[in-house]
């Protein structure tokens, strides 16, 4: 009986840099002295940041459903 192999390929396309901003920043919420990463666009930490929702297509999300 032969044996199946199954071979992957890498992709032939270059994948871009993440973008990054440069300097050292830190959290605006005062009293927070977070460092915040060189990814991370928005001014505020994890912490300080506001909460979004996921966006929930055709469910009606209710937290008294039982």
């Amino acid at each position: 009986m032969a044996e199946e192999r199954i071979v992957g390929h890498r992709l032939a396309t270059r994948r871009r840099a993440p973008k990054a901003i440069d300097g050292v920043r830190v959290c605006v919420a005062r009293g927070c002295d977070t460092v915040l990463s060189r990814y991370n666009r928005k001014a505020t930490c994890h912490q300080h940041s506001p909460v979004k929702f996921p966006r929930v297509r055709g469910r009606d999300v209710r937290p008294d459903t039982a």
